[in-house]
């Protein structure tokens, strides 16, 4: 695959410490736009790092984030999501007593232009976007399966529908890149395969660039386009799935016999 003239997402000499640990080292890697990129490597690597490193929960001790043309490192968490980068999280992170459709209804919180006194007032312009945030929510909703279950509490939910919940939920945030930790841990192997064809039909329908953090190797080498591999928080390889399924690197530091696994 060609680079695109404008990455989307540019990670260049991005290194990260915590006191004498450095978790990241040197790292460079990009996401274009409309890409399906995968980041691997084994347990401690430095893959949730990476995502924290991007989203703001981590400022970098070094190096360059650049998303969009603009450059992002060190900005919060909620002004990197405005700029349109979301996130689904390793461990589900729903709020659990809430219903399904406010679960969704938070995300749109940082798009509203009535503010504290518009609630107060409930005035036109309230009414007027609590009712287009009602209509989007539920189209989401209705678009992934839930729309049936929206006053339900989201713990009522089985874990494959939460998860199925996480994504509409970052997707109300409006990003054009989402990020995914992990979405397919706990999940059997038909899960797996419907969140697959969910992952894909979510970038297709909404057109946006996905980054993916997972460890099922069927899943990764399955819809990912490029994959970087990283190894105690550095780079050791990166390529599309048939190249790194051949990388001696690759296979000596993480996928061993999954390579050929994911092969048959």
């Amino acid at each position: 695959m060609e680079e695109a003239s404008v990455k989307l997402l540019e990670l260049t000499d991005v290194t990260i410490r915590f006191g004498g640990l450095v978790a990241v080292s040197g790292l460079t890697f990009h996401v274009n736009p409309g890409e399906l990129v995968g980041l691997i490597g084994p347990n401690g690597a430095g893959k949730t790092t990476v995502f924290n490193i991007i989203t703001g929960v981590c400022p970098p001790t070094s190096g360059s984030i650049v998303f969009s043309g603009v450059s992002v490192g060190g900005q919060r968490p909620y002004q990197i999501t405005a700029r349109g980068i979301s996130r689904t999280f390793q461990n589900i992170r729903l709020f659990s007593s809430l219903s399904i459709f406010d679960n969704v209804r938070t995300a749109f919180n940082l798009h509203l232009k009535n503010g504290f006194f518009g609630s107060v007032w409930r005035g036109g312009s309230f009414r007027t976007e609590e009712a287009e945030v009602r209509r989007e929510a539920l189209e989401l909703l209705e678009i992934f399966g839930l729309a049936a279950y929206a006053d339900l509490p989201c713990r009522s939910l089985s874990y494959g529908d939460q998860r199925r919940l996480e994504i509409v939920r970052a997707l109300a945030t409006r990003p054009k890149l989402l990020l995914l930790d992990e979405p397919a841990a706990g999940m059997n192997a038909t899960e797996k395969l419907e969140l697959m064809k969910l992952i894909q039909f979510t970038k297709e329908r909404f057109g946006l660039s996905v980054l993916l953090v997972e460890h099922d190797m069927k899943v990764v080498m399955g819809i990912c386009e490029r994959i970087a591999v990283i190894e105690y928080g550095r780079k050791i390889a990166e390529g599309t799935p048939a190249q790194i399924q051949k990388d001696a690197k690759v296979i000596a530091a993480y996928l061993g016999e999954e390579a050929s696994d994911a092969r048959s």
